[in-house]
């Protein structure tokens, strides 16, 4: 079993949450909502582990491929929806850019693979209801 614990070090909603393992991250509200804004909001946190889940499956589906992965960027973006209590993510999109002599077709493969087939994230999130929509490219370095 998973363990995490939060302790509250900062503000009124500011955490720092550590695994069993010791690997720490900070979560806050905004100052709208009466936070610090010295962490990460909690909603967004799932956007980082569906990027980060996703991307653990591309670069491994990849590598058995046998493809040669230069660089890797993720950019997640989301809506939530609006004007509901709670309001969960209602469409997110996923950008994949890779750089290194990597095919684009194997590229688009394992992103779908990932996010129809073995990313646990997206999965929990399209059970809540979220469309998760995703693009990849293959991108020449600037030299």
């Amino acid at each position: 079993m998973n363990k995490i614990v939060l302790q509250r070090t900062e503000g009124r909603f500011g955490f720092e949450a550590t695994d069993e393992k010791g690997h720490v991250v900070l979560t806050d509200s905004s100052l709208e909502n009466g936070g610090n804004d010295s962490g990460i909001r909690p909603m967004q946190l799932m956007l980082v582990a569906l990027g980060s889940c996703s991307g653990i499956d591309l670069v491994t589906i990849l590598l058995k491929q046998r493809q040669q992965i230069d660089g890797l960027k993720i950019e997640v973006e989301g809506e939530r929806e609006k004007d509901v209590i709670p309001s969960l993510w209602k469409n997110v999109h996923i950008s994949y850019f890779l750089t290194g002599p990597v095919d684009p077709e194997k590229l688009e493969k394992a992103a779908s693979l990932s996010m129809e087939k073995y990313c646990s994230v997206a999965e929990t999130m399209r059970r809540a209801g979220t469309v998760i929509t995703w693009e990849t490219a293959v991108l020449t370095p600037v030299n």
